[in-house]
């Protein structure tokens, strides 16, 4: 019986976004060790990440922001050998040190990886234990600690590589997934849906999304009942219809109701039990076929133990 992957590497942990960011290493430390602790690791199949190519990359954004981001990477090296400042911002909440960019060529290679794997029957299923995330960005821009669209890329991959007809994407992040959105709204191959909390950071989808897009708003304090409600009537409903044959999993553990990146209230139980819906949806419609990637997650012991529900049900134990 193939297992579930386990895909990360050193590079993810090098990214550092400066002291005090909550964006930072220890979250992936923090995930290891309690999958090391708890056994769930052992009945992993772990797999270094490669780095995602230029012709990877190009699937989901312009070459312009790619550029962008590799002068930037530039632009830290010779600052850095005169003397310079070891960042580079992108925005208020986003910047690159020297490592940066080779942490997000390595998560986005991750996913790319982690298709490949599970698209080919090589892997039942996958979860890429990286960062930078990638959800907030866009086509055209990073933003939201995020530099390349992980999950958007991978979607692509399993399209443009794997022949894919019908793929779908979950977001269930504290934050509107609205770079994956940006780049794969209006393509009828894939469906995603989401919930966020709002009005909140980016700030956007409330408004009347594509066809292909299924946006979830709801307010600050939003629990665990309410959002298995959601779910159950709203997101079920709109896979099953679509049967979609491989599932993404944008997996931003944020929601729940220690982290205070988020004002939302689930708990480890509510995403075992939203895993297992998403579980059985792959299990009819696409040979069981999900890859998940570590988006959001900031109170570090809820993360660890988030995850390691999350993985539990993807690994069946």
């Amino acid at each position: 019986m193939n297992k579930t992957g386990y895909f990360t590497h050193p590079a993810c942990r090098r990214h550092d976004m400066g002291r005090g960011h909550p964006e930072c290493a220890a979250r992936l430390d923090a995930i290891d060790d309690r999958l090391l602790l708890t056994g769930v690791l052992d009945a992993l199949d772990r797999q270094q990440a490669p780095a995602a190519s230029e012709a990877d990359l190009l699937r989901a954004h312009s070459a312009e922001h790619i550029a962008r981001l590799r002068a930037l990477d530039a632009r830290i090296a010779a600052d850095l050998a005169a003397g310079g400042p070891p960042l580079a911002a992108i925005d208020p909440d986003t910047s690159l040190c020297a490592d940066s960019l080779q942490a997000a060529l390595c998560a986005a290679g991750a996913a790319v990886a982690a298709t490949d794997a599970v698209a080919t029957g090589a892997l039942a299923n996958a979860f890429c234990s990286v960062r930078p995330p990638g959800h907030h960005a866009e086509r055209e821009r990073a933003m939201g600690f995020c530099l390349f669209n992980n999950v958007a890329i991978a979607v692509r991959r399993a399209l443009d590589v794997h022949g894919l007809q019908r793929v779908a994407v979950v977001d269930f992040d504290v934050h509107h997934g609205n770079g994956t959105e940006d780049i794969l709204a209006g393509d009828e191959r894939v469906l995603m849906v989401g919930l966020f909390q709002h009005p909140f950071y980016p700030y956007s989808g409330a408004e009347a999304p594509a066809d292909n897009m299924l946006n979830v708003p709801v307010p600050a304090y939003t629990k665990g009942p309410e959002i298995r409600q959601i779910v159950a009537d709203q997101w079920l409903p709109r896979l099953e219809a679509f049967r979609p044959e491989m599932v993404f999993i944008s997996a931003g553990f944020d929601a729940h109701r220690e982290d205070d990146l988020g004002q939302l209230g689930l708990v480890e139980a509510d995403y075992a039990w939203i895993t297992e819906q998403l579980h059985a949806v792959a299990a009819r419609h696409a040979g069981g076929r999900i890859v998940s990637c570590l988006e959001g997650g900031y109170a570090l012991d809820a993360l660890a133990c988030s995850v390691e529900a999350h993985v539990r049900v993807l690994a069946g134990v």
